[in-house]
């Protein structure tokens, strides 16, 4: 196992639960190689980062396009067990660390529910989790791209166009991933306080109040809502034009930009 170009990133994280950093030059998915190593116990705390994803992926399959060398792109184990029944806050907890590392590098950005990470109207992060239950408790792994570095093609090979944190601030990879692993650890208390994790979330997305437009994956073609919260469990409370109120299940849509 080597840590390459962030072998520095693995030196100062030295004594923290996530100094363990494995490079790789390409995969075809950081999480899917997380995911090989939740149950053992040997790579709790471990970090796999990738110079280029091949086969990428976001919610429900979706793709994730980046050029070589141009985005940050990690899953990390957590080094304690998750409980079962609070397994639906770690995507939450993993962005609001997210965003608290890019604001320390100079961008600021808003999330939004369930997964994204905003620079103004356009995604700048992403969050996937994978995780291994064994009766009540989950070993879990928290997947993580973050657009860096602009490259020729991304207007039109992703839909809709991203935003990058070259956008607003010179951002050097190595100094975001490692704020990214200095969060996390200062964090890891949270996850046992989904309270905290939800109000804190709901803040960061500027909630309640932001307009959403949801596709759900019924027959139901997308509504325009007012997001007003998130539900345990991880469900978004909106309510509608028409004046009635629901919450949308995470499994059941997606946010349209």
């Amino acid at each position: 196992m080597r840590a390459g170009p962030y072998a520095d990133v693995a030196k100062a994280l030295a004594g923290t639960p996530f100094a363990s950093i494995h490079y790789v030059e390409e995969t075809a998915s950081t999480n899917a190689d997380a995911a090989e190593l939740l149950a053992n116990a040997d790579a709790a705390g471990r970090t796999i980062i990738a110079e280029y994803q091949s086969r990428g992926a976001g919610r429900k399959g979706r793709a994730w396009h980046a050029a070589a060398g141009t985005s940050l792109l990690f899953s990390t184990i957590l080094p304690q067990t998750v409980a079962a029944e609070r397994l639906w806050i770690v995507p939450f907890w993993t962005a609001l660390c997210v965003r608290a590392a890019l604001r320390e590098c100079g961008v600021e950005t808003i999330l939004q529910w369930p997964n994204d990470v905003l620079l103004g109207d356009r995604k700048i992060a992403g969050v996937l989790c994978q995780s291994s239950v064994t009766a009540a408790s989950a070993r879990v792994a928290c997947g993580v791209g973050i657009n860096v570095h602009r490259w020729r093609e991304a207007e039109t090979a992703v839909v809709p166009p991203p935003a990058f944190c070259d956008d607003v601030a010179p951002v050097d990879r190595r100094a975001l991933l490692h704020a990214v692993l200095r969060k996390y650890p200062q964090a890891l208390p949270l996850l046992e306080q989904p309270e905290r994790v939800t109000g804190a979330w709901e803040s960061a997305a500027q909630l309640p109040g932001r307009r959403y437009r949801i596709a759900p994956d019924a027959a139901e073609g997308p509504f325009e809502a007012i997001a007003e919260g998130l539900e345990s469990g991880g469900g978004l409370r909106v309510a509608r034009e028409d004046g009635s109120r629901a919450v949308v299940a995470l499994a059941d849509a997606r946010v349209l930009r």
